[in-house]
């Protein structure tokens, strides 16, 4: 362990010290101040005489007589089963009132890269509950698939649903008798925030199958750039070391990528798009690629990315990198926002590039592609619908097209539409998929087989229609 008492500049939340001897990059550091508190850090950059450190909690205290002490290692998260149901700080130490965490063993957080060669290809269904997802943008295990939406929308209220109803259907090969494990990462929330969270997670007791870390506001920006590497860490031991299927969520990335930014600022490196550091793609990529799975381990790690897009702006430089590197979004709507539609998830420009991978063959759910793929265009037309009715009035529409333009509205009331609380299976979704696509004429449904008609059309509601 080596001590210096050499710190040259303060500067935002970065410490300079000069040195004597090779510091390795991401070294963990102590800095204690004159005050007696002890601080910790980490190697941000290292040349030849100089490090520059950044400090977890914030550089207030030290001054140029604090005493750095290097540590020789790199940061380790402890891991161990006993995780699930404890609630973590931003830096991984329990915040909860429990006892101290006896790992297992220590895991270097920055984790490594999945094998290609080793990795397996997504295709197994998870089940969130919620219809606009299961039924429109599956989601499968080891996929990484955000949500985009926006500043005031309900996006938490979201997580939390999902967080309490994921789970892995038993009748899907290799769900039975595999345990699932929620991950939550919260990095720059408000404490109004977190108390609702909290108070969620115990309501309904989904705090025993999962590992909560909460980085608030009000704590340091530097902070913010480790807590969703610990909690990948975590999934990551859980997963591929105890054959648990993991769904991380991790809310909120904007505020990940500002603090990112804040630091780059503090180092004085040239800007990149808006300001954000040019390895922003980079670093990005470095968590979201570390979904996956891997062959001949039981568990995966399934990622749920969540951001708030500055300004609405799906072409901002956060929302436009994540869209390169992960399999699709779920977008939040602020129109069926504003119209009371729980949860606002727009399903049009939304898409799930794995989707149909896992909603193969061998599923009690066999049409699920088909019944999507009509429900889709419908929708779509409908949506044409509505914008040629502002100009010529639906008088002038055709009974076909006022059909459509019914089935838009029923679909957001009835599919999209379900509330924060109702937890429905695919069955249910695919029910009333089928439910809402009887209202059409049997010859518009050209994007389903005549076998699945025949089994699921109901007359009945094609006779009820025609009859309004």
């Amino acid at each position: 362990m080596k001590e210096y008492q050499t710190i040259t500049e303060i500067s935002g939340p970065l410490v300079f010290a000069e040195v004597d001897e090779p510091v390795g990059y991401d070294e963990i550091v102590e800095i204690e101040t004159p005050a007696g508190e002890t601080l910790r850090g980490q190697v941000l950059e290292s040349s030849e005489g100089l490090v520059s450190i950044q400090v977890f909690e914030g550089t207030s205290g030290i001054d140029r007589n604090a005493s750095v002490r290097f540590l020789g290692e790199t940061m380790k998260m402890p891991v161990t089963e006993d995780l699930l149901g404890r609630v973590l700080d931003g830096s991984g130490r329990p915040i909860d009132g429990g006892p101290e965490i006896v790992p297992d063993e220590r895991q270097d957080i920055v984790g490594a890269a999945i094998n290609p060669y080793s990795r397996e290809y997504p295709e197994e269904f998870i089940q969130t509950g919620v219809s606009a997802i299961d039924g429109m943008n599956t989601l499968v295990r080891g996929q990484k698939l955000p949500i985009f939406s926006g500043s005031g929308l309900p996006h938490n209220e979201i997580a939390l649903q999902i967080a309490r109803q994921a789970t892995v259907p038993e009748e899907d090969e290799g769900g039975e008798g595999s345990e699932f494990a929620v991950i939550f990462g919260a990095m720059g929330i408000t404490q109004e925030e977190a108390n609702e969270f909290m108070a969620d997670f115990e309501r309904t007791g989904a705090l025993e199958r999962s590992v909560v870390f909460m980085n608030l506001a009000d704590d340091p920006a530097v902070e913010r750039t480790v807590t969703p590497r610990l909690a990948l860490t975590t999934a990551e031991y859980l997963a591929f070391e105890k054959g648990y299927h993991v769904l991380v969520i991790l809310t909120d990335i904007t505020n990940y990528c500002e603090a990112l930014r804040e630091i780059g600022a503090a180092r004085e490196e040239v800007p990149g798009r808006r300001g954000y550091p040019g390895y922003m793609y980079t670093d990005l990529a470095q968590l979201y690629e570390r979904a996956g799975r891997i062959e001949g381990r039981e568990g995966s790690v399934t990622q749920i990315p969540i951001l708030t897009m500055p300004s609405d702006d799906i072409t901002h430089p956060i929302p436009d990198l994540t869209g390169y590197i992960t399999e699709g979004q779920i977008i939040v709507d602020r129109s069926l926002n504003s119209q009371g539609t729980e949860p606002p998830i727009n399903v049009l420009p939304s898409l799930s590039r794995l989707m149909d991978d896992g909603i193969g063959e061998g599923l009690t759910r066999g049409d699920h592609g088909d019944v999507s793929d009509q429900l889709y265009a419908a929708y779509a037309e409908g949506e044409d619908l509505r914008d040629l009715v502002n100009i010529v009035g639906r008088e002038a529409l055709t009974e076909r097209d006022n059909k459509f333009l019914d089935f838009a509205d029923r679909f957001e009331d009835e599919f999209i539409q379900q509330g924060y609380e109702t937890n429905r299976s695919i069955e249910d979704t695919l029910e009333i998929g089928w439910d809402l696509l009887s209202m059409l004429p049997r010859e518009e449904l050209n994007r389903i087989d005549e076998e699945a008609i025949a089994e699921h059309y109901r007359e009945e509601a094609a006779e009820a229609v025609g009859a309004d």
